[in-house]
Formats: structure tokens, sequence, C-alpha cells
């Protein structure tokens, strides 16, 4: 077991920031780096600790996230698929869940949204459909996909299938995350027995205060250390660029003037803020779920307005790098463009979309909300 996962993510960061432009051409993890963080149980923070996983605090998992997103975007991404996908293990039968998560080279991904129709058979469903943005899926053994069931009253249902039986289409080409492989996933009228379909919705088979933590609330918080980490980034290069850059036409350096100080301060602030309040509604859900406690709907409004807050709080902060940047922000070889391009797309996950706020707004209101979204 890794003592500090965060440390070791730190660790091993140069050398990943050092390979930014290749895994951005790649456009996927290499598989040497994805071969790294497995080795190093990086994707085993939330299995649970009877399947060999590390089942960690959940904001050990976001600021291994947000520390690997610093490094690169698309490698935090990855980290984040992996580590937060795996909290399926906890929902799956005992034995299921030790065959899919219990060998160390076990990686997990999927999606959520249910692009798929699962049809029920004797013993299980027949499974078909494409589902769009399955991130990580070239190092992935095992695939999650969600689906609508065929029962009179539908049901949205995850549905587990070695990554062999998957169809991975070469459609991501994006502008940003350009390394996360993102692409289409397929499947034609594949069996999966009753055993590997889940309920996120449902208790969890085996309990633990992280498997009590709401599932959306560890995705969506894990998406938005992705976009903590690039703002960090960001910040880290206009510093670095503003101490050495004289703009043209001007006579002193970017850090001595005085409306390039005011926007580095309110950036730093805004950035630290949205931080803070997110990583303080993840302590506060999880002294509630520690204890065993049911977490309030006020507890899961929270977190998805934390998290969504600081996903695009983390876009302004990197917008306003962006532009203190100035003509230098547009070059591929500074990577003030390629923290613009990313955040931007990490903006776009369902989880962190404006929509979360109106549903925590309506908590906030007093207003009757759909549980199961938040």
């Amino acid at each position: 077991m890794i003592l500090d996962p965060v440390a070791t993510v730190e660790a091993m960061a140069p050398a990943i920031a050092a390979r930014a432009q290749e895994i951005d051409e790649l456009r996927r993890l290499p598989p040497d780096i994805a071969q790294e963080f497995t080795e190093a149980q990086l994707f085993r923070l939330a299995i649970p600790a009877p399947y060999d996983g590390l089942e960690v605090h959940p904001s050990v998992i976001v600021r291994a996230i947000e520390a690997m997103a610093r490094a690169d975007g698309s490698a935090g991404w990855c980290l984040m698929i992996g580590a937060v996908t795996a909290v399926g293990a906890a929902y799956l039968p005992t034995d299921e869940a030790r065959a899919i998560y219990g060998p160390p080279e076990s990686v997990t991904g999927g999606v959520l949204a249910p692009k798929g129709r699962a049809v029920t058979v004797d013993g299980g469903v027949r499974l078909t459909g494409r589902w769009q943005w399955g991130s990580g899926s070239q190092h992935c053994t095992w695939l999650q996909l969600s689906a609508l069931t065929d029962d009179e009253q539908p049901n949205v249902r995850q549905y587990y299938l070695p990554a062999s039986d998957v169809t991975i289409h070469d459609t991501w080409y994006a502008t940003g995350l350009r390394g996360t492989g993102s692409n289409d996933l397929e499947v034609r009228d594949v069996f999966v027995p009753a055993s590997r379909c889940i309920s996120l919705q449902g208790g969890a088979v085996y309990d633990g205060p992280l498997f009590r933590f709401p599932v959306f609330g560890l995705l969506a918080t894990g998406v938005a250390a992705v976009g903590l980490g690039i703002a960090r980034a960001a910040m880290d290069e206009v510093v670095n660029l503003a101490g050495a850059k004289t703009a043209t036409g001007q006579s002193r350096r970017l850090a001595e003037r005085p409306t390039v100080q005011a926007e580095v301060a309110e950036a730093e602030a805004a950035l630290q803020a949205a931080r803070a309040l997110m990583f303080d509604a993840i302590d506060q859900a999880w002294e509630r779920a520690a204890k065993g406690d049911e977490l309030t709907l006020d507890d899961r409004a929270r977190l998805r307005m934390a998290a969504t807050h600081a996903t695009l709080t983390s876009a302004r902060v990197v917008d306003t790098a962006y532009g203190i940047g100035g003509g230098t922000s547009v070059y591929e070889s500074s990577p003030l463009q390629r923290y613009f391009r990313n955040v931007h797309v990490v903006t776009q996950h369902m989880v962190v979309a404006p929509a979360t706020l109106q549903l925590a707004g309506r908590v906030v209101l007093g207003l009757d909300t759909n549980i199961a979204e938040l």
C-alpha cells in the first residue's frame, strides 16, 4: 500500500509535465504512463480494502487528481476516471467485485450517460449501444456502461464488460484534453450476466464511509479537481511569465504593472476560495458518512454546488492567465494555450454543468428536489 498517494503523484509530476505535448499528440495516455499509474496503485484509491484496494478519504482522491492535473490535464483526467469509477466495486456482489477489481492490473472506466439499451434475458441482459466520452478506455481491463432497462418502469443501470468485448471507435479529435482518448464505445447485442449489473442509486453491497459518500458528489469533485489543477498550473505559468516578459511598447515587466498585479491577486483569491469551499464540503460530508449517518440533502447539494463553482472558477482563472499572457499565449510553445483548451473541456462534463447549480439552488430555496440527481 502506498502511504501517501498525493506525494506519489507529486513525485511523478515533473516527468509527466515534460511529456504534455506528446500526450496531446498521441490523443491518449501513453501506455507506459498508464502502467506507471497502475503499478503505483493510483487506480485503486477507491477500491474497497477487502479487494486489495486503498479505500482512502475522498479528499485524498481529489488531491491526487488535482496534483496530476497540475502536471497535465489529460493525465489528471485519466486518473480521475480510473480512480472514481472503481467506486462501483462496492456495489457489485463480492465474488464479481473480487474477480474484476482484485487483480493488481485491474483498471476500470466507462460512461455514466445511459446511451445503451438493456434487454432482459435469462440470467442477465443483452446490451446494445454506443457511448461517447469513453475516457481512458485503451488502458482499461473492464468498462462500465450505462443503459436503460426494458422494465415497465425503465431504470438506469450500469453494466460491467471485459474491455475486449467493447469496440473503441477512434473519434477523439478534440480541442482540449486531447490526451484522454475519450473515444466512442460500442457494443452490439452482448450478453452481460445479472451479477455484473449495478445501480449506483441503490445501497452499496460493501459498506464503508467512502461508499456512503454520494457517487455523483465524488465524481463531481473529481472533475472539479482536474479544473483546479489546470488553473493552478496556469497561475504558476503566468507568475513566471510576468516576471520575465515586457509587453510590446512597454518599458516595465508585466509583474510591475498595477493592472496585472490586481488581476493576479483576484485570480489567486478566487482560486483559493473555490478550492477551500470544495474541500470543506467534502470534509463535512465525510464526517457524516464516517459516523454512519445518512447524508442530508443539504450535504449533497453543497458538494455539487462547490464542485461546479470550483470548475467554473478554474475556467475564469485560466482565462485571466491566458489574457495576461497576451500574444505569448497563442503559440503552441506556451502551455497557457493548452491550459485554456483543457479547462474549457472540463467545464462540459455533465456533473459540473450549470444545471447542477439549479439543483443546488432548489435545495437552498427549500424547493422539492430529486435527490437521485445529487
